[in-house]
């Protein structure tokens, strides 16, 4: 039997793991779904009055899209609800997950639908009256509009950042602030500094085919214009050197790069950094990015139908109302799609930020210990968990040794660790 020792991180720690903008998210929804009431209430109530069986039936299309709506603001006030209950072993952050999930097989049987209307009409066409049509789809794009405007400010519901943050200035932004090239006799090296997720960190890249990374004689020392200064020794990742420590804000100067050949010094300048796609599978809302598809679907199905209308009235091209219906329909279904397969694969515990699975264990080995097992899995937007089994030769190393070196990492909000004395058979 095993000889280990284990802890979660925290003991009677909160497992809260909701969107850094839940509330807003929420709150949003809840205004999508009382314009969509209204519409809907004032179409059904003027067709009835009026005897346009065209506005009823658009008002009741409106209900579908208020309850789609209801599906994604349901979740997100069960989920705050009952995020403290201890009943959800890993709180509620996947519910926007589940949500959105539903929604994706909603969009999916939407677009169906569309599509055995539009080939039925393809086969059996029908009269359209135009005059009614046409201002109903204008009245209804002019809706989807307000709520995509409505929906919109979270970025199409990415939540970036979480409540666990470490004191890092940015939220998750690029790849690199800015490259130096250093010419050497060895080769042309590339110094980088990145961030993708993580505490920014110094690279060192070969970019010509006979560079060979200079380790172990290579380092980088800091020299700031308030004149302090700050050494980086580097390790081998296998392709680039990184450096052990991190770069303090701000990313302002000048760098002295110890290599075999003697010294360089470049310069870096402090940049505006634009949001990093990288990590959009571990922070992204999927609950809020459901309601904002739902929307976009209709927006999309309305300016068709409007061309579709349009060219059928001036040009007698009746098969353009159904060809409009088709298009429409493929493009919700390729959305819902992409919304399936991405909470799928949460609901499924994939491992969707495999960036943060690599830092976990360079940071582990990077200290002489060993991972012998690893698992990284989401919690909710912005929130990753980890497991990890470590063997070590230092006895003294315990679980919150690691706790403090992983501590590091935004987003990682629930750790595990299990450490294995160095007799345990590997």
């Amino acid at each position: 039997m095993s000889d280990f020792k284990n802890a979660a991180f925290g003991a009677g720690h909160d497992h809260i793991f909701l969107g850094a903008g839940h509330e807003q998210n929420e709150r949003k929804t809840w205004a999508v779904i009382a314009l969509c009431s209204a519409m809907m209430l004032i179409e059904i109530v003027g067709g009835s009055m009026f005897g346009s069986l065209a506005l009823v039936a658009d008002g009741l299309h409106m209900s579908t899209h208020a309850g789609a709506m209801l599906i994604a603001a349901l979740a997100y006030t069960y989920a705050r609800k009952h995020a403290t209950d201890s009943r959800f072993v890993f709180g509620t952050g996947k519910l926007g997950d589940l949500a959105g999930f539903t929604s994706a097989i909603v969009l999916a049987m939407i677009a169906l639908l569309i599509g055995y209307e539009a080939v039925s009409r393809f086969l059996s066409p029908v009269p359209i009256h135009f005059g009614e049509a046409i201002p109903i789809a204008v009245v209804g794009l002019l809706v989807n509009i307000a709520s995509v405007w409505l929906l919109s400010g979270g970025h199409h519901g990415h939540s970036h950042g979480n409540s666990h943050g470490h004191g890092h200035g940015h939220d998750e932004h690029g790849h690199e602030d800015e490259v130096q090239r250093i010419f050497t006799p060895a080769g042309v090296f590339a110094l980088s500094i990145f961030e993708e997720g993580v505490p920014p960190v110094f690279r060192i890249t070969p970019e010509s085919a006979n560079s060979k990374l200079p380790l172990p004689s290579v380092s980088v020392t800091t020299l700031r214009p308030d004149g302090t200064q700050q050494s980086f020794m580097f390790a081998d990742r296998g392709g680039y050197l990184e450096s052990k420590e991190d770069i303090p804000e701000p990313h302002a100067f000048k760098a002295i790069v110890r290599l075999p050949d003697g010294e360089h010094e470049v310069e870096f300048e402090e940049h505006e950094h634009g949001h990093d796609d990288v990590h959009e599978a571990a922070t992204r809302d999927h609950n809020i990015r459901s309601a904002y598809i739902h929307v976009m679907a209709d927006a999309a199905v309305s300016v068709l139908a409007i061309i579709g209308l349009v060219l059928a009235r001036a040009f007698g091209w009746l098969w353009m109302d159904p060809l409009a219906g088709i298009i429409g329909a493929l493009v919700i279904a390729n959305w819902s799609y992409g919304l399936m397969r991405d909470t799928g694969g949460i609901l499924l515990d994939m491992n969707s930020d495999q960036r943060m699975a690599e830092n976990v264990r360079h940071v582990v080995e990077d200290n002489g210990d060993k991972v012998l097992d690893l698992h990284i899995w989401r919690l909710g937007p912005g929130h990753m968990s980890a497991v990890v089994s470590v063997v070590t030769t230092e006895a003294q190393r315990t679980p919150g040794f690691y706790h403090a070196a992983l501590k590091r990492f935004k987003g990682l909000s629930h750790l595990t660790v299990e450490v294995n004395p160095t007799h345990v058979a590997v």
